[in-house]
């Protein structure tokens, strides 16, 4: 019997349809895995950001700790009313300080290596002493005068070297009754600023350290 046109046509059809199917298998399995593929190299892609960024932030706290670690001063900034004072000192030392708006002393600061002793009736000599006094300069300044005199003290003029615009004086000697150190009188506003160191010891670091780094608002 011989095979008819449809029997023909009807076969041809069944091959591009197996070819078709057999097409489509293959390009499912070949988008699978691509998406696979992308989705490994993604993943993989996501852990080296995520890994490179946490070493980038570590790698910056340390610098920012070895920077902090470095840095041999810590620092006091003071009320803006009154100078915004700046004064930096050694990290091993401690402070204490006072500040009190209504007062006759609005900023009366203590600076000692290790801890500050108790500051009442204490005969320790204190590494530095800051004060802002609701007291005229040339007031405080003329305290000196009679001393200066006598020979007890030296005044001389004096400038901080980053503020260079105020003057006022440097005094060496027995600054205060018992008491032999450096004395800075700085007119600020309408008070006056002291800065001072109440022993030899400490005279390295009063003239090394803390006045260079010391400034102000005048």
């Amino acid at each position: 019997m011989q095979p008819t046109k449809n029997n023909g046509a009807l076969a041809v059809s069944l091959v591009v349809v197996i070819l078709f199917l057999i097409g489509a298998v293959i390009f499912g399995l070949w988008a699978f895995n691509s998406r696979q593929d992308y989705k490994n190299n993604t993943d993989k892609k996501i852990n080296v950001a995520v890994a490179a960024a946490k070493a980038q932030t570590q790698a910056a706290d340390a610098k920012t700790f070895a920077q902090e670690s470095e840095n041999p001063l810590k620092t006091y900034t003071g009320p803006e009313a009154f100078g915004t004072l700046i004064v930096k000192y050694p990290k091993t030392w401690s402070a204490y300080v006072s500040e009190d708006d209504s007062g006759s002393t609005p900023i009366d600061a203590y600076f000692q290596p290790d801890y500050v002793p108790n500051i009442t009736g204490t005969s320790i000599s204190i590494a530095l002493r800051v004060q802002v006094l609701q007291q005229a300069y040339s007031d405080v300044v003329s305290q000196y005068t009679n001393n200066s005199q006598q020979g007890s003290v030296t005044i001389t003029p004096y400038s901080l070297p980053k503020v260079p615009g105020v003057t006022g004086v440097r005094i060496d000697g027995q600054i205060f009754p018992n008491v032999q150190g450096s004395l800075i009188v700085l007119p600020l506003r309408n008070e006056t600023l002291q800065i001072w160191t109440e022993s030899q010891q400490y005279e390295a670091d009063f003239n090394n350290t803390i006045l260079p780094n010391f400034s102000f608002s005048p």
